[in-house]
């Protein structure tokens, strides 16, 4: 993601639908864990490094773009500049470790995978979001610089083979995936993350908001959800 991109998602993130939603995500996924110490991989402007703050957590928040990294420090969060394939953590010594729509950037997201088991404690979690099925392929993810988008059984197996249990996987953004496949048919060259009219914006997240009750999860979607612990 180039230095434009990084400035515009930063911009949008305290109100934009996605985000705000996004964040609920990682809040209730997150609340009933007990807190420890924390690692955020690829935090961008830090607005879910600030939930797990907010969630009593010690949290680091690790990011390989300058700007983005100064963008998340300006925001009084604690910043590390370094590469998900070499984190500058010691062995065992994260409770969680959470990436949110990062491995999809990393051509090698197996070494990835493999930092995460190694920084994370006996018993320590991780939790993982990324953009789901290649068919919804588009200049989006082209503008946003990402390398794949991921099948549920290629990224279970990916995190199965450095040695996590996948406790659960998820879909989510369930409802809005026939939109978003209709749009991005059209879609050659541009990110669709831009302002949204505050009415649509709130209509966006009642939709996605309404996925927590409905027994829909195994169902497509934009994004998957998994989360593994280190046995």
């Amino acid at each position: 993601m180039d230095e434009q991109e990084i400035r515009k998602s930063a911009s949008l993130e305290q109100r934009h639908w996605w985000y705000a939603e996004r964040r609920a995500l990682v809040r209730r996924l997150v609340r009933p864990l007990v807190p420890g110490r924390a690692l955020d991989v690829g935090c961008g402007g830090g607005g879910n490094t600030r939930v797990l703050q907010d969630l009593g957590w010690d949290v680091t928040g690790l990011e390989h773009s300058p700007a983005a990294a100064g963008i998340a420090a300006g925001r009084g969060l604690q910043v590390v500049r370094g590469d998900a394939r070499l984190l500058p953590f010691a062995d065992e010594s994260m409770d969680l470790v959470m990436s949110t729509d990062m491995w999809e950037h990393i051509e090698d997201d197996g070494a990835v995978a493999r930092e995460t088991a190694r920084v994370l404690r006996r018993g320590g979690r991780a939790l993982v979001a990324v953009p789901s099925g290649m068919d919804l392929w588009s200049g989006h993810d082209v503008a946003l610089g990402h390398v794949r988008r991921y099948e549920r059984p290629e990224l279970v197996a990916l995190v199965e083979s450095v040695g996590l249990e996948v406790v659960d996987v998820a879909s989510w953004n369930i409802l809005l995936r026939p939109v978003a496949r209709a749009r991005r048919r059209h879609n050659t060259s541009e990110s669709e993350m831009e302002h949204v009219h505050p009415v649509v914006n709130a209509g966006l997240r009642v939709a996605v908001a309404a996925e927590r009750v409905l027994p829909i999860q195994r169902l497509p979607g934009i994004s998957l959800v998994l989360r593994a612990v280190k046995p």
